[in-house]
């Protein structure tokens, strides 16, 4: 069994219960699909109100390298601490083989105007090799897109 645990941090110029806001609710799927359904695909809620509970079906964009058409389950939302938490439940890297893929997105302060947005995979696989097609790339692209959204947004 290959475990592991990917991270990254990404910084956003401001204030992390802007970004927090974001990040939480319903928020975070309708912000993928209008800023990145052309690299990552279509974020649909299948049900529940962006709590612990709440089904996220993601459909790629056809022809892309990613792990295919996926359904996620929210599985922690903190507002207080500002951590969210998602795993694969169908589909992606489940139909590959994992029998775990988790994401976990937390919104830090850094002081009065920035946050820092960490996001995390951790991943379980019997295949080595398979290993190796966990990417912090779609998390990366996540963390742009939503922070040069909040920064645009505040400056309107």
């Amino acid at each position: 069994m290959v475990r592991g645990v990917l991270s990254s941090d990404h910084l956003v110029e401001a204030p992390a219960s802007a970004v927090w806001s974001a990040y939480s609710g319903l928020e975070l799927p309708r912000l993928i699909t209008e800023l990145l359904s052309d690299v990552l695909g279509v974020a649909e809620v299948v049900q529940g109100d962006g709590g612990v509970g709440t089904v996220i079906r993601v459909t790629s964009v056809p022809g892309s390298a990613g792990p295919g058409d996926f359904i996620d389950v929210y599985t922690k939302v903190d507002d207080e601490a500002r951590v969210k938490e998602k795993e694969t439940v169908e589909g992606g890297f489940r139909a590959l083989g994992f029998s775990l893929y988790r994401m976990r997105f937390e919104v830090m302060e850094k002081g009065e105007s920035a946050a820092v947005i960490r996001s995390t995979v951790e991943y379980e696989v019997e295949d080595e090799e398979k290993a190796k097609l966990v990417s912090m790339k779609p998390l990366e692209l996540i963390a742009e897109a939503v922070g040069k959204f909040v920064v645009e947004k505040r400056n309107m």
